[in-house]
């Protein structure tokens, strides 16, 4: 299992290299799209400095989320990390507003066909962002972070938006050589369609971002383990309630633990002293709070 160090040294490093590609990767598209006459390649080049934008507010979120608890902060500070994936998914909505303007006020003026370099510059992007993505992906899952997750999904999103660009440059390049005016509005017609997939991944992501910052507890057949575990402890008669609260990469348990109604203060403690000593060896826990309860099969827990 990794340390936290070593946890937000991947992290921190993965979010700096998002920020470095899509400096990057924003100065090539808005060049050449402007150079190449692509609304579709401008729009795709907004959506990577956005990205920039989404890559820095998750740094920032993981450097917040790795400060350890405090006396105002007693639980720690791991939603930072979700808040930061709010923050991205509200930057890629409003990035997807201005560039479905952008591209449908094109349809009311006079259009010209892109240069064909303009499609150079999408499969490069297409290529690297799927790199950055995969990358992001997988240490998102490795280090159970929803802030690269999120962040991983906005390069995936720079991928479809890019392959819409391409087909619409592809075709309005397309017309432009065989003189087929209306086709050279594939264009701006991409820029539409890369706008509506921004805001649907927007919204998605930003859905399941905001869930994980109320208190969101996992479900039973996730905390499964962790009642059997529990359950393991000699002692332990019965769990009453057990709540795994999601706190960014990392849970809390709050656990009912009845034990036998006879024995003495002392002994419900240590049982329970033990119970949190080994769900706290589960991967993801990072703190426990036992509550023990007298057993007797014929009343619920208080």
């Amino acid at each position: 299992m990794l340390s936290n160090q070593d946890r937000f040294k991947k992290a921190e490093f993965a979010a700096v290299l998002g920020i470095v590609i899509n400096v990057a990767l924003a100065i090539l598209k808005g060049a050449i799209g402007i150079y190449s006459g692509s609304r579709a390649l401008i729009a795709d080049a907004v959506h990577s400095a956005s990205d920039v934008a989404g890559s820095f507010a998750v740094y920032l979120g993981l450097r917040a989320a790795k400060q350890p608890p405090d006396k105002d902060h007693p639980y720690g500070h791991g939603k930072a990390e979700s808040i930061a994936a709010i923050i991205v998914a509200v930057l890629l909505f409003i990035v997807g507003i201005e560039i479905g303007k952008s591209s449908f006020s094109a349809f009311f003026t006079p259009i010209e066909a892109p240069k064909t370099v303009a499609i150079v510059a999408v499969i490069i992007s297409i290529v690297v962002k799927e790199a950055l993505f995969r990358y992001k992906y997988k240490l998102g899952k490795e280090l159970n972070s929803d802030a690269l997750i999120v962040n991983a999904y906005e390069h995936r999103s720079d991928v479809y938006s890019s392959l819409a660009a391409l087909v619409g440059i592809g075709f309005a390049v397309l017309g432009g050589k065989l003189g087929i005016e209306w086709l050279e509005y594939a264009d701006p017609v991409a820029g539409v369609v890369v706008a509506l997939m921004i805001l649907k991944m927007a919204w998605s992501l930003g859905k399941e971002s905001i869930n994980n910052t109320l208190d969101h507890v996992l479900g039973d057949d996730d905390s499964v383990e962790l009642k059997k575990a529990a359950l393991e402890i000699e002692g332990v008669r019965k769990i009453g309630e057990l709540h795994a609260r999601v706190h960014g990469y990392y849970v809390i348990v709050d656990i009912k633990v009845s034990v036998d109604p006879h024995m003495t203060v002392e002994e419900g403690h240590r049982i329970g002293k033990k119970v949190k000593k080994k769900l706290l060896k589960m991967e993801n826990v990072h703190n426990v709070f036992v509550h023990i309860n007298p057993y007797n099969e014929d009343e619920e827990d208080d």
